[in-house]
């Protein structure tokens, strides 16, 4: 858990208006960070912990936040994709500021590829 804890505090987050906020609101897991040491730190960092209890856990205390664990659906699946890349994948880039580059290179090219057809009807 000593991993969890340094990752937790190192997050920030970043912000459009004013400064950066230091942590974010909740943190989403799947039930293999359900535990209740994973959830005191959240706590103890002043973040809602989004993770489903296993069918061995005794009952929550706090109703589970159903709608927002669905939504990491979306972030598995843009990783699933960017993963596709085999030069991230492999991780070719030795440097990490050439790695983030090239994710970011991954991320266009995912949204061109989807929005390529309105993309023509507007020039």
């Amino acid at each position: 858990m000593q991993h969890f804890e340094a990752v937790v505090a190192s997050i920030s987050v970043s912000s459009r208006r004013g400064p950066s906020k230091r942590r974010p609101r909740r943190i989403c897991g799947d039930k293999g960070y359900s535990s209740e040491t994973v959830r005191q730190i959240s706590r103890s960092h002043n973040i809602t912990p989004v993770i489903p209890r296993r069918c061995n856990e005794k009952k929550a205390k706090l109703p589970f936040d159903r709608e927002r664990y669905q939504l990491r659906n979306i972030i598995e699946r843009i990783i699933a994709k960017i993963k596709e890349l085999r030069r991230i994948a492999t991780r070719y880039e030795k440097l990490s500021l050439h790695y983030l580059a090239m994710i970011k290179i991954a991320f266009i090219k995912i949204w061109l590829k989807k929005y390529k057809k309105y993309l023509k009807h507007s020039a």
